[in-house]
């Protein structure tokens, strides 16, 4: 069973062990250090004296490696107990790797005795590799999966509640009628995180999109102006459009639509009532079209900024949960300019608005 161990600075060789320098060196055996050079994973090949016969360059990248020494004490006494009984060992570790700024990076570690060398036996091999990156993605995972069963909670208590409820005041026309169109709201807030996680499943892989088409930026913004116009005025907010018309791009319509429409509707929600709304379309000049939403709202503070694209990630729960928000909206809009090879850029301060701008390439010939 893996243990993981924290792991300080570089390895001394223990006292009473000498270094014979008349001793031949080993030779690898043959075809391993053409295996070792394709390697991606830390790779290091100990000689019975315990220096390095043969890194990788991601061993040193990591700082596991420097000259002919190997830097990490447990890697070596780890080593040393595999020359001596011949039995494989895994385990865990972390290193503290100087070209990430001394930040500990983890790794899963194999070591295992090298037998066939030629001139000498006592090879040892060890393989680190970097477990960081999949560590990540599983506390992403995690929390996706809690955030999840959490959001999905919330309606489906309300539809049990309010059925319970309608149940005891069946005799009650009025209460009937008021309970039922509650449960409508929780059902139509129920199937928008159902369609934005169906959404999200589709296009979170960050792969373009595997059949572009041609598509049109003003017909992108009149159909997202137009899914937004009854909730704009419930509020009482003007949707205006400006900018450049006859702009094309390549991609899937329906996502920069979906794309759009979030930002939209998130302007509408933060937003005062009787104020604007303004999508603007304009090309920069870098090969790409700008499709900017600007709003009159009440801003996002500077803390948030980094983390309003993260998946149920909220800067006013207690706002977005009564307007039916999923927390999905932004990190939707960040998968699908992703797939277009397109990004999307923020500027916002406190109590002065947000203007969110969609930047997607221009077709080809719209370039030329």
């Amino acid at each position: 069973m893996a243990v993981r161990t924290k792991v300080g600075g570089g390895a001394r060789q223990p006292r009473g062990t000498r270094v014979r320098g008349s001793q031949r060196p080993a030779k690898l055996p043959p075809g391993i250090a053409s295996v070792l050079a394709v390697l991606s994973s830390s790779a290091v090949v100990l000689d019975s004296a315990d220096r390095v016969l043969r890194a990788s360059a991601a061993a040193r990248a990591f700082g596991i490696v420097k000259g002919e020494r190997l830097m990490v004490s447990e890697l070596l006494a780890l080593a040393r107990q595999v020359r001596r009984d011949g039995e494989i060992r895994e385990t865990e570790i972390e290193v503290p790797v100087p070209r990430f700024g001394g930040r500990t990076t983890s790794f899963a570690v194999r070591v295992a005795p090298l037998s066939g060398a030629v001139g000498g036996g006592g090879l040892v091999l060890v393989l680190a590799e970097d477990q960081t990156e999949s560590r990540r993605v599983e506390e992403v995972r995690r929390d996706f999966v809690a955030n999840v069963s959490h959001e999905l909670k919330t309606p489906v208590g309300a539809l049990a509640l309010l059925a319970e409820t309608i149940e005891d005041a069946a005799d009650d026309a009025e209460a009937v009628r008021r309970f039922a169109g509650r449960m409508r709201q929780e059902a139509a807030r129920l199937t928008f995180l159902v369609q934005d996680l169906i959404t999200l499943n589709r296009i979170q892989a960050a792969e373009p999109i595997p059949d572009p088409r041609p598509v049109e930026v003003d017909a992108v913004v009149a159909e997202a102006l137009d899914r937004c116009r009854m909730k704009a005025n419930a509020r009482g907010i003007t949707l205006t459009s400006a900018g450049i018309r006859g702009a094309a791009v390549l991609g899937a319509e329906d996502l920069l639509v979906t794309a759009l429409r979030n930002l939209l509707e998130n302007a509408v929600v933060y937003s005062p009532e009787r104020t604007k709304v303004v999508v603007n379309v304009a090309t920069p000049g870098d090969g790409g079209v700008e499709i900017s939403v600007t709003d009159q709202g009440i801003g996002i503070p500077e803390r948030d900024l980094e983390r309003i694209f993260e998946r149920f990630y909220r800067v006013d729960p207690a706002r977005s949960r009564a307007t039916g928000g999923t927390g999905l909206g932004l990190a939707i809009v960040k998968h699908v300019m992703a797939a277009h090879g397109g990004r999307v850029i923020v500027r916002s301060a406190e109590g002065q608005g947000s203007t969110f701008t969609l930047w997607v390439p221009l077709r080809q010939e719209a370039v030329q």
